[in-house]
């Protein structure tokens, strides 16, 4: 797995898993959100990345755009 993009918010992630999930593309998102640091690491590295294998990202930044 491969960080693909870095994600700048939960509706952007949501609505890149949809668009993935009607591709049939395995990928994960994964949140920075930790709630002992009440998400500090968002602010500084972003909501959080979506990871995939290396095969499906030029696909998936393709779909995106």
């Amino acid at each position: 797995m491969k960080n693909i993009l870095t994600l700048e918010n939960e509706i952007e992630a949501l609505k890149i898993k949809d668009i993935l999930d009607s591709e049939g593309i395995p990928h994960i998102i994964r949140s920075f959100h930790d709630t002992v640091y009440d998400g500090l690491f968002q602010g500084q590295q972003g909501w959080g990345v979506l990871e995939a294998d290396e095969m499906y990202e030029e696909k998936i930044l393709a779909l995106i755009k």
